[in-house]
């Protein structure tokens, strides 16, 4: 074949490639795209040719405004870009992730012809990175029933509820205080699912201010509010065919439960700044340590939501109710800890023991692993002994220390362990809050409500 028989046929040749292809004029006008490029978009050849480019609502594409010549693209300017990793918003409203890159064309003379860019898809990609980095959350969780360990008749009954909840698409709500599980659980319903092989997007609806809430959950477009310079996939939009875990549900402003109850009843939302509708299929699955009865009952959280979410209820047993799990616990999280901290324990003394089982665990099976990292830190080798542990267990004196129970009715108490915490981690809240047992949101959200100057607490 010559070079005049290939020009013959090169469209048949373009429409062979895997990358989207498409050839726009120097007026941003769509001149031409591949069989590819439609499968990517949604698009067919004849709703694309003569429109803007700008059809595709890219985030990255820069325009350029000059007098008497429009819009251009700096691609006009520069001759060819990198290749830039962008989103762009198919037919149906939806944002598919792109590898980009474009270049231009020019004539024998160097007259400017246009300019070709090929996309590459890269979402399989974008899902599979989604995957290694829930399958990294979870590598020392991996014995028991799906991370949790537990014998007692009570969390045998919660295995068989969990495998039996998997089973359903219906919403999932999980009860119990902080520190008991929750999140194990969600992973678990996702991981034996039916929609395991989809994506698990997890969420703590306590972490941000309405405003940021909705962008997380929803998503939003380019220019929506000030510092929105891309436009970004909300959770339930990367949640679709899989399952979403919505964590602290009973922190979640009135407005944006509005929101998440049409999602819950429609399958469809809108994202931030947008007024096109975004369907998305996923299985939603819920945790509270909060009573969300009582936050009905005081107009804090609305009826309906609470009703649309509380389908299957799962209520994790606090661990002081279980308290026959305690040594099995212990010896799964010694060995854990023995093989991350290279360190030769052997595992609790008699006595050390002794005061685990008399302990009442407010921060619940979060504040045991604590205790024994603290004491896998403080030990050299050998059995840990009492003195090697936190102080709240060797005194057994738990609201001295613990932030974690949320029935406590002593807020100096609290306040001023988070005080202590903070001091003696200078001011590093993760630290802070395993020494106390309780997730670093609480301790975010302690120190706000008790206004607590971190500066000052690490200067003093």
């Amino acid at each position: 074949m010559n070079e005049q028989e290939i020009n013959l046929h090169w469209k048949e040749i373009i429409d062979t490639m895997n990358d989207g292809l498409m050839l726009i004029g120097p007026d941003g006008s769509i001149l031409m795209v591949n069989r590819a490029l439609e499968g990517l978009t949604g698009y067919r050849k004849d709703e694309l040719v003569g429109q803007s480019c700008s059809v595709f609502n890219c985030d990255v594409c820069e325009m350029a405004r000059t007098d008497g010549k429009g819009k251009w693209c700096t691609v006009f300017d520069l001759g060819h870009s990198g290749v830039k990793r962008c989103l762009i918003m198919k037919k149906d409203g939806s944002y598919v992730s792109l590898l980009k890159k474009a270049s231009l064309l020019k004539d024998s003379e160097g007259k400017i012809l246009g300019a070709v860019e090929t996309l590459t898809d890269i979402s399989a990609i974008d899902k599979r990175d989604q995957k290694i980095e829930e399958l990294s959350r979870l590598l020392e969780t991996d014995t028991g029933f799906h991370g949790m360990i537990g014998r007692s008749a009570s969390m045998q009954r919660i295995f068989q509820i969990i495998e039996k909840a998997a089973q359903s698409d219906a919403p999932v709500i999980i009860l119990g205080e902080s520190g008991t599980g929750k999140e194990l659980v969600a992973h678990a319903i996702h991981e034996i699912g039916r929609r395991k092989d989809g994506p698990y997007i997890q969420f703590n609806c306590a972490a941000l201010n309405e405003s940021l809430l909705e962008s997380e959950l929803f998503g939003h477009v380019k220019g929506a509010f000030t510092g929105a310079y891309r436009h970004r996939q909300g959770r339930f939009e990367a949640a679709h065919g899989g399952d979403i875990f919505l964590d602290e549900i009973g922190d979640i402003p009135l407005n944006t439960q509005v929101k998440l109850l049409r999602v819950l009843e429609t399958k469809q939302f809108e994202r931030v700044g947008d007024h096109r509708s975004v369907y998305t299929d996923a299985r939603v699955i819920t945790a509270s340590n909060r009573d969300l009865q009582e936050l009905v009952a005081q107009k804090k959280f609305r009826e309906d939501l609470f009703f649309r979410i509380n389908v299957i209820p799962i209520h994790l047993p606090p661990l002081r109710a279980r308290m026959e799990d305690i040594p099995v616990l212990v010896n799964a999280l010694i060995r854990r800890l023995r093989v991350k901290r290279k360190k030769h324990i052997s595992g609790l003394s008699p006595e050390a023991m002794k005061l685990f089982m008399s302990y009442p665990w407010p921060g619940n099976v979060r504040e045991l692993k604590s205790a024994l990292e603290y004491a896998f830190v403080i030990a050299e080798q050998g059995s840990i002994e009492p003195h090697q542990l936190p102080t709240q267990i060797f005194s057994n004196k738990p609201e001295r220390t613990s932030l974690s129970a949320p029935e406590s009715k002593q807020p100096l108490e609290e306040k001023v362990a988070l005080i202590e915490a903070l001091r003696q981690t200078k001011g590093n809240q993760s630290q802070a809050a395993r020494l106390l047992g309780v997730s670093r949101v609480t301790v975010w959200n302690r120190m706000r409500h008790y206004g607590i100057d971190l500066k000052k607490v690490v200067s003093s």
